[in-house]
């Protein structure tokens, strides 16, 4: 089967999806809850260094998605990477990268939905969490049952209010550290307390790449958009522009002035952290409110996170299903042009991953083992997949090219390679494998077990082959 018949079976999306909404999309994609609470325990591991662990990790994410818009801005669809994966490896790379990423996402949107319900008991103390979180859950499927255009709107408003925000606290937080005003903390954090600028050594600045690279993850919406954009040739490279600089400072900026004014040595180093570092500066600043609108920034954060989540998983469910790997009724659209079918059947999925989360901590843990590490393979079979894909197109016919090629993509490999290999020795983080492993393993089953019973002729069992320009 050629790129352009993959590409055909999954049309019938509405493009309604601008430019402006696109960018912010992306920028929203990479910005959530993992910025605002997970620092905490990145700064734990690395202390002051963990400034180049997060700009290792955002060097990483820049490589991928850039070699990612390569090929959706050539071949703009919802399957995106697990189509890519599926024409230019084989179809048992995009039936596992997509039902992969797809789980992922699931869980990351059950664990979504959990802190924004324990982020409201900072106003209702005495509020169930699971009722917030059933209650956020609901909100944002009923925005991605609706038009692409609402569920634009919804996340370009959610996203300027985390942009806004960081910019905000990156001001409040410079200023703090100069003296404008207050008493001068300056930067003496950053090197002076015990172990100096890297606490750790190396190893707690590598461990704290793996909490930079999971705080990147959801960048890659930015190729997902691309099958409901009417210019996809000008909105992805303009939303590439603006991503990548604004990235590096937002997040390289606001987690130096958390390092510069939180002693790292407050900070257990623990794969678990009880406050956000962000809420905490803020609180300090002697603002009115500065907490409790800094709490509201993260809950928009969460809800910015879901939707954008819930998103994918229906467009990834799609995908499948127009690829004969899932039920054809997932494939359907709705009148407004949306996969209702897919979206209603992943939000019941995140609804049972936050009863997890809630009811049995110890299974969800293991869930959360899968999405970790299936979202570090996506990213290695989406950089494969690029190889493989210049291999079948001049750089000079792609509106948009990744400088340096093919050398970022194979250290963009290797770096994941060796976090994978990191993540397995590690007793905090080894459940990633223990788990990962045989998720594969399953998938493999089953895809094998799929195509046996798929009719003749359907299309999980055509063979995919590449175009040549």
């Amino acid at each position: 089967m050629e790129v352009t018949s993959i590409v055909e079976r999954e049309g019938g999306l509405h493009k309604d999806l601008t430019k402006g909404q696109v960018i912010m999309i992306s920028l929203g994609g990479a910005i959530g809850t993992s910025l605002f609470l997970s620092s905490g325990i990145a700064l734990g591991y690395a202390g002051p260094s963990v400034l180049i662990s997060y700009a290792i990790a955002g060097f990483i994410a820049v490589v991928m998605v850039f070699s990612l818009s390569e090929m959706a801005v050539k071949h703009p669809t919802a399957g995106s990477f697990g189509t890519y994966a599926e024409a230019y490896l084989n179809p048992w790379a995009g039936f596992v990268v997509r039902y992969t990423y797809w789980f992922a996402q699931v869980i990351a949107t059950g664990f979504e939905a959990v802190a924004a319900g324990i982020y409201m008991t900072y106003w209702f103390p005495d509020a169930p969490v699971w009722l917030w979180s059933i209650g956020f859950a609901v909100i944002v499927l009923y925005v991605n049952s609706r038009s692409v255009g609402n569920f634009g709107t919804v996340e370009y408003w959610l996203a300027f209010i985390k942009v806004t925000a960081i910019v905000l606290f990156i001001v409040l937080g410079t200023s703090r550290i100069l003296g404008l005003g207050v008493k001068p903390v300056g930067l003496h954090n950053l090197y002076q307390l015990p172990g100096g600028f890297m606490p750790h050594g190396l190893k707690g600045m590598w461990m704290a790449v793996i909490l930079g690279v999971l705080s990147f993850v959801g960048i890659e919406v930015i190729a997902v958009t691309s099958g409901e954009v009417p210019n996809p040739e000008k909105a992805i490279p303009a939303a590439l522009r603006t991503m990548a600089i604004r990235l590096f400072l937002f997040y390289v900026l606001a987690l130096g002035v958390v390092a510069a004014i939180i002693p790292w040595t407050q900070t257990g180093g623990s794969v678990t952290v009880t406050e956000s570092p962000f809420v905490k500066i803020l609180s300090l600043t002697g603002i009115p409110h500065a907490a409790g609108i800094m709490n509201f920034v993260i809950v928009s954060a969460a809800l910015s996170g879901m939707n954008t989540n819930v998103y994918l998983c229906s467009r990834m469910l799609f995908s499948l299903s127009r690829g004969g790997y899932a039920p054809r009724v997932l494939g359907r659209l709705g009148k407004a042009g949306t996969p209702v079918a897919a979206t209603i059947v992943s939000g019941a999925c995140i609804l049972v991953a936050v009863g997890l989360a809630r009811f049995t901590p110890k299974a969800y843990a293991y869930l959360q083992g899968v999405a970790l590490f299936g979202a570090i393979i996506v990213w290695m079979m989406i950089l494969v997949s690029h190889l493989r894909f210049r291999q079948a197109h001049k750089a000079a016919d792609l509106p948009v090219r990744m400088p340096l090629f093919p050398v970022m993509q194979i250290v963009g490999l290797v770096v994941l390679a060796a976090l994978l290999v990191t993540m397995g020795l590690d007793k905090d983080w080894n459940l990633s494998w223990i788990v990962g492993v045989p998720w594969l393993i399953l998938l493999t089953a089953a895809y094998f077990i799929w195509k046996k019973a798929a009719p003749a002729g359907a299309p999980v069992i055509a063979s995919a082959t590449t175009e040549h320009s």
